[in-house]
Formats: C-alpha cells, structure tokens, sequence
C-alpha cells in the first residue's frame, strides 16, 4: 500500500494530522484534498481526542494549492473539483468539533495560509512568512481567503495581502493578529503540543460547545449549529429515553420533562 498523503495519529488527548507530501512543500492537490478529509474525519471520531494540531512534514506547513495539479484544469472542472471541494474540505477541517492549532514549521502562502485560517489557533516559526500572492500569478484566492480569512484577521490584512501583495514575516504577522504565538525554529510543534495539552485539561463538552457558540457569533456556523446544541442538550434528559423506550415497547410515552 503507497504511503498515505495525509495521517492521522494519536498521541494521549491530542491528535496529529500531518501532511506528508514534503518534496512538494505539502503543496495540495485532489489526492491530498481526498486524504485531508478523510483524516479529518478519524480525528472527528476519536472519542479520547480532545484538540488536533495541522502540520506539515519536511521545510514546509503548506505551499497552497498546486499550480500543476490545477493549471490544466477546464474553467468548469477547476469550479467544481478545485474550488468547491477545496472548500468543503477546509470547512471540514473549520467546523471540526475539537479545536484545532495550525502548526505553522515553514511559509504558509495562498492555500497554506487559508489552511491555517480554517483552524482555531495558529502558532508560527520566528524565520516563516505568510500571504496571498495569488494575483501575481493571475488568479484569486479561492479557498476562503476572501472569507473567512477577512472574518478572522480583518478586510484590510487581507486587502494588504491579497490586493497589495504583502507577504508578512511571522513578527509582523502576530502583531497584525494572524498568527497567536510566535516561536523560535524548530519549536513549532513542541510549543503548540504543549498548548494543546492544556487545552486539553479543560472541560471537553464545554469546550466543543464554546467553539460551536463562537462559529455562530463569527458567521461560520450556522442553522446546524443551533440544532446540535438543543439536540446535545435534549439527548441528556429522562424524555428522550422515555421516549425513545416507549417507541421501543410500542406504547404512549408518558414523559415527566425532565
């Protein structure tokens, strides 16, 4: 079996989604769009795992979409497979019911940095740079870096970045409020592990219901957001078993509300 693009593995409460596509800087095409998602998704069911880091393996985070993996593609075929699957696996990775840390060991530019956008922390390497440069090359960011990046660093970072091409170094970055934390090299991962843990420590179903709150105040969740917060609420009363038992025992429930 072909070593996969994307892993997924435990390590106590935190859980470790690496990209592993180094010779390429962990630059993202469909099988690694494919193989993000569906570690996504392990990460999703493991019960014990309580906050998920985003890295990349080798030099690199993420160098974005890659241009040989998209540039061929026909006008419609770039909309749907590139553009709209981008972005469901990028909403996937958003609205992941633990908190996520972006673990920020090389640049993030175009699709890296809209990778780190969609995790709820990002904790960046003193010497990394980050931004937009997609208009230098004739094309848009198109994986939320218009969206979500403007409702999480503000419209004129990104105008800065996407419209005036700036690049940030790390330091200017924290300053601006893209990144939370900036570390010596080499100690990305160490430092957002040991965040992570403390994270950790905290309640986890209050934690998963703040960050589902959050979404909803920032705009990325939705209506699903208010039904998985009443249905949480409603699975834990004595009506939904009595419900539930008498649907089972094919009689009238007689529910007591509580």
């Amino acid at each position: 079996m072909a070593e996969r693009l994307v892993t997924f593995e435990q390590d106590g409460a935190v859980g470790v989604v690496t990209l592993r596509r180094p010779e390429k800087f962990n630059a993202l095409d469909i099988p690694m769009l494919r193989a993000l998602e569906a570690a996504l998704d392990e990460a999703e069911l493991a019960e014990d795992v309580r906050v998920v880091l985003i890295r990349g393996e080798g030099k690199g985070f993420c160098a974005g979409g890659d241009v040989e993996a998209w540039g061929a593609m026909s006008a419609a075929d770039f909309q749907v497979q590139w553009v709209r699957y981008g972005h469901r696996v990028f909403d996937r990775l958003a609205r992941l019911r633990q908190p996520t840390i972006a673990v920020l060991s090389g640049h993030a530019l175009g699709g890296g940095l809209e990778l780190a956008a969609a995790c709820d922390f990002r904790v960046a390497e003193s010497r990394i740079k980050l931004g937009f440069p997609e208009t230098s090359i004739g094309v848009v960011p198109g994986w939320s870096g218009t969206q979500r990046a403007v409702r999480r660093f503000g419209v004129q970072i990104v105008r800065r970045m996407a419209l005036g091409g700036e690049i940030f170094l790390a330091a200017d970055a924290l300053a601006l409020g893209v990144v939370d934390r900036v570390v010596e090299t080499g100690k990305a991962f160490d430092d957002a592990r040991a965040w992570a843990q403390r994270i950790a420590e905290r309640g986890p179903l209050a934690t998963e219901a703040a960050k589902l709150m959050i979404g909803v105040a920032e705009g990325e969740e939705n209506a699903a957001a208010t039904e998985a917060l009443a249905s949480g609420f409603i699975a834990l009363t004595a009506d939904l078993k009595t419900g539930v038992g008498a649907f089972k025992a094919k009689q009238k429930p007689a529910f007591s509300r509580s």
